[in-house]
């Protein structure tokens, strides 16, 4: 069971962490397609975009939390959660 809260809480992460990037374009895209009749009269150039991504700075870490723990009967034990810090991209 902890590790599929470990799995569920890194998968969220991720997904946080993918959201909150930076992406600025540095160049614009450019594609002039070539014209083609029985011979061909003007070469294809492709020129594809730029973009610089700054991604997040991510930490996870655990901390300890007292938490109700189903057994036969119910008792406080200490057990590591997760934590996840993110510091968005500037």
């Amino acid at each position: 069971m902890l590790k599929n809260t470990f799995a569920v809480a890194l998968v969220s992460v991720s997904a946080l962490g993918l959201s909150a990037c930076d992406v600025k374009k540095t160049q614009e895209g450019n594609i002039t397609v070539p014209k083609v009749e029985v011979t061909k009269t003007q070469e294809g150039d492709i020129t594809l975009p730029k973009y610089d991504v700054k991604t997040p700075d991510v930490k996870v870490g655990t901390t300890e939390k007292t938490v109700a723990v189903p057994t036969v009967k119910v008792e406080e034990k200490k057990i590591e959660v997760p934590t996840v810090t993110v510091t968005p991209a500037k």
